[in-house]
């Protein structure tokens, strides 16, 4: 091939490559938990085979080599003739790892850098050792299973008129020459049509490795009664079954309902008196790949329409106040209205196709956590639940580093050693588990495991130690803000260094991370019992509901998701604590701060009868910040304030209203670390 075609297509191969990648990662990571599911061997040698096969078109023959050495290995798996083992498992993550490197290299540009004959020769070995006694598996495994190829093979040949048998044939018993019955019974098929496959697989039969059955998938123009005669021809035959082979989305729904995928369908679905659906009634989801570049100009243009739309609502609304109800005037707001409803739903579609589901991010982990748990001689059990649940792809990108480094620091701190772990009454497998889901407008992602859990009066002690805060700070902290101090950098909670954790950095990245897209972070610990985190996060970073609000003259919006209630107060309702202006609300004391202070404004709170107070919270902290006036809630496009600007105090972007005016989204964690500091200058002055 060119280097004009290999630049043509090395974009569609390398985007396929890492799909199977990763679909080999899991699955060979999932077989060593069940070593005899044959149909995730299957997938396991599709994924293999498909790669093999893209790789030997584009000419990298590396990649071709190791996985068509691979592909043998897991062929003797399914045929019997080797036993999943750990050291196999081992071999094939190996192979995994290596087929990486060297797809990495190739988009890297600089071909196919890396060695493959290490891992091609433990293959080999693996191949060439004895094989594993499985008893009697070549009868298990003659039933008739079709793999992707093989039924694109027969749908093929359907389509030029051919039809699909399985033919079961059983041998009398105390055959004597049963390699020579099976090659007859191959040979007078060979007239008639085509073998697609055989099972068990052809050399075993030469070599007799079978007891009296063998089934075959056959493709041919003759009828079913010409093919069982043919067969019964040949001496020794005790009986012959043939019958139709009914791809899965052929069948009718009863049908399907009892059939495997990729497995013959019973006679009568595809018998005289059998009924096939409809061809009008069989729907096949179509997908194209889109540029992501695109997907964010196309959010972009959405958002200017938002904007657009919210102006001339307001324009029209103007209108209507100054000349009445002109007959112009209400084909305006006709017009107004249908532009509203067209520009909602192409917001929604355009927001569907920036979700992904965040199985993207979870298939990577449950090989970093075998080969963690295996380093650090642990034995986990690892349960992922919610894998189907979408968020945005800019979100998608930000969390998996702070998962990663979760994951970490549950099988390093958390779970125990298994002999720990049964003196303290408790099952050797600690048990990890991810889980997402949707609540309300936010996704929540939890990390928990049932180790040892976190001492909050350790982590004051460490933090101390290690010079982050005074005793006098630590004595005043309640146990929720001693947990937090995990998030401080320097601080780790372990007292040996290892090359996972113990050096003070990765939870600090953690919360970092997280507040990037505006999340929130949570600890829920129980010492011997384990810890759970609890992240939340918006679902698009792109467009949000806010809280407007004036203060001094201009808007700001608060994010809606950090919004926890409004309420009015009088001013003779406010004291002060410690110079902090506090107010009680049902029980509890609520510091309370003027937002145009916060801001740096400097401007006085004006004088009121009433004040309005926007309360917002992060986790168990909540602040009131007191506003000039509430405008209302509404949807805001969300736009950066660019490099020249910079990261501004308190500020997280800005957004251009109705009337071509901006307003400021407010950063809420940042303007409570304000009121944390202002409140203990206070407290030291």
């Amino acid at each position: 091939m060119s280097d004009l075609d290999m630049s043509q297509y090395l974009g569609i191969f390398l985007d396929e490559a890492e799909e199977q990648l990763q679909q080999l990662d899991e699955a060979v990571v999932q077989l060593e938990q069940t070593p005899d599911d044959q149909e995730l061997l299957n997938t396991i040698f599709r994924a293999a085979h498909t790669l093999k096969g893209s790789s030997a078109s584009m000419g990298f023959n590396r990649l071709a080599t190791l996985t068509h050495r691979m592909e043998s290995v897991l062929d003797s798996l399914r045929q019997g003739k080797l036993a999943v083992s750990r050291e196999i498992i081992d071999i094939l993550l190996a192979s995994v790892d290596t087929l990486r490197a060297l797809k990495d290299s190739i988009a890297a540009g600089k071909g196919e850098e890396g060695d493959v004959n290490e891992v091609v020769a433990r293959l080999e070995a693996v191949l060439a050792g004895p094989a594993a006694p499985v008893a009697n598996k070549a009868v298990a495994n003659a039933e008739l299973t079709l793999d992707d190829i093989e039924q694109n093979v027969i749908r093929a040949a359907e389509v030029k008129g051919f039809r699909a048998y399985e033919i079961r044939v059983q041998l009398e018993a105390g055959c004597q020459m049963k390699s020579a019955r099976a090659y007859l019974v191959f040979n007078n098929l060979k007239e008639l049509g085509e073998i697609i496959k055989s099972v068990p697989h052809t050399q075993d039969l030469e070599a007799e490795k079978f007891d009296d059955t063998f089934t075959l998938a056959f493709v041919s123009r003759e009828d079913a009664d010409t093919l069982a005669n043919v067969v019964k021809s040949v001496s020794e035959i005790k009986d012959v079954l043939v019958r139709p082979i009914v791809l899965e989305e052929d069948q009718p729904a009863a049908a399907r309902a009892g059939t495997a995928p990729g497995k013959p369908g019973v006679e009568a679905a595809g018998g005289k008196n059998g009924t096939t659906a409809p061809a009008g009634e069989h729907h096949v989801n179509q997908t194209v790949r889109v540029d992501v570049q695109r997907l964010e100009n196309l959010m972009n243009l959405v958002g200017e329409l938002v904007i657009d739309r919210t102006r001339l609502t307001e324009v029209g609304n103007g209108l209507k106040n100054r000349l009445g109800n002109e007959e112009l005037l209400e084909t305006l707001e006709e017009v107004s209205l249908h532009i509203g409803r067209i520009t909602s739903d192409l917001q929604e579609e355009i927001m569907k196709a920036r979700m992904f589901p965040i199985d993207q991010v979870f298939n990577r982990f449950p090989r970093m956590v075998r080969d963690l748990a295996r380093k650090a001689g642990k034995e986990i059990d690892f349960i992922i639940e919610g894998r189907e649940t979408e968020l945005d792809r800019t979100v998608i990108e930000e969390i998996g580093d702070p998962l990663i480094h979760l994951l970490r620091n549950a099988i390093d701190h958390g779970i125990e050693e298994p002999e720990v772990r049964l003196r303290q009454g408790k099952p050797r497998h600690g048990t990890v588990r991810l889980k997402a889901f949707h609540q309300e407008n936010q996704i929540v992602i939890t990390v928990e495991d049932d180790g040892a859990g976190m001492d909050a009066e350790k982590i004051k002690a460490k933090a101390i130690a290690r010079g982050l805060i005074s005793p006098e700070s630590a004595a005043r902290l309640s146990r929720r803000e001693a947990l937090d101090l995990i998030f401080l950098p320097g601080l780790s909670t372990s007292d040996k260094v290892t090359d996972v954790s113990g050096r003070g950095v990765g939870m600090d990245i953690v919360r970092n991370h997280i507040e990037k897209i505006n999340g929130t972070i949570d600890i829920r610990t129980t010492p011997g019992k384990g810890t759970c985190f609890t992240i939340k996060l918006p679902l698009t970073l792109a467009i949000n509901r806010s809280l407007l609000v004036h203060v001094d003259g201009r808007v700001y919006a608060f994010p809606l998701a950090n919004v926890v209630e409004i309420i009015d107060v009088t001013p003779d309702s406010i004291q002060h604590v410690h110079r902090q202006q506090v107010v009680v609300v049902r029980g509890r004391v609520l510091p309370l701060i003027y937002l145009g202070q916060a801001l740096g404004l400097g401007t006085p709170i004006p004088a009121a009868d009433t004040y309005a107070v926007v309360i917002v919270g992060l986790a168990e902290k909540q602040v009131g910040f007191i506003v000039d006036d509430l405008i209302g809630e509404q949807e805001i496009v969300i736009k950066s304030l660019g490099n020249f600007i910079g990261k501004i105090p308190g500020i997280a972007g800005a957004t251009i209203m109705g009337d071509g005016s901006v307003a400021l989204i407010l950063d809420v964690r940042s303007l409570m670390n304000f009121v944390g500091e202002e409140a203990d200058r206070e407290l030291a002055s």
